[in-house]
């Protein structure tokens, strides 16, 4: 059976929250949880891979018995997939689910953009919190982070989601990070650099709801997502 990676260097080649939930306080369920999570969502495990409770042990120093009930929440969050006596596999992207995502982001964060645009006094707040989300993403970026680059890349197209407004459509978008953080790491893994092109086009988008052109804004998110994950 293929180990487990080896851990981070350091906390801060974790998320925030990930660092949070591995820190010798949370519960070893939780840390447990989150580790193997990330594993998953940034690809260092990825579909298909058999691996086992020992193997997350090990790496926190726990028992397997919270690695067991961490993987029981990663099974009913689709994804891992446990095999008696084996441990458990990860379960690859099934198939149409990315276009699923892709058509699901476009109708959300279009319906976003033209909610907010029909409130121009708030178009000032939005685009600098855009702009704030982007210089992270680009932080990311000049490290040459990808697993960071990917979660500030959700982040920054949630902050379009937010400033919407719609309740209902921020809390169903937020059901969509994880898949999009997997995405994210699966299209431009093997092209990085197609990064800073990722980049550009965030300015384009920040720039069109400065412009308040609608229409522009559409047709730019469309061909966005078509170039990062459609190629």
């Amino acid at each position: 059976m293929p180990p487990v990676p080896p851990a981070a260097s350091s906390a801060e080649a974790l998320p925030d929250v990930v660092s949070d939930a591995l820190s010798h306080a949370a519960p070893a369920a939780d840390r447990a949880y989150a580790l193997t999570k990330e594993l998953v969502l940034t690809g260092e495990l990825p579909g298909g891979h058999l691996f086992s409770e020992g193997d997350i042990a090990a790496r926190l120093g726990v028992s397997r018995t919270p690695v067991r009930e961490a993987f029981l929440r990663l099974q009913a969050e689709d994804l891992l997939t446990l095999i008696p006596k084996r441990g458990a596999v990860v379960v690859p992207v099934p198939p149409g689910e990315a276009e699923d995502v892709l058509d699901a982001r476009e109708a959300v964060e279009t319906a976003a953009v033209r909610r907010l645009l029909r409130r121009p006094e708030q178009v000032p707040a939005a685009v600098a919190e855009l702009r704030a989300a982007l210089e992270v993403q680009r932080g990311h970026a000049e490290r040459g982070d990808l697993p960071g680059f990917a979660e500030a890349d959700e982040a920054f197209h949630r902050t379009l989601v937010a400033a919407g407004r719609n309740t209902l459509t921020i809390r169903f978008y937020a059901t969509l990070a994880d898949r999009q953080r997997r995405m994210s790491v699966h299209a431009l893994g093997p092209v990085p650099e197609q990064l800073p092109v990722v980049l550009r086009q965030h300015e384009e988008l920040i720039g069109i709801v400065e412009a308040r052109d609608e229409a522009a804004f559409a047709t730019a998110l469309r061909a966005h997502l078509d170039g990062t994950h459609r190629r």
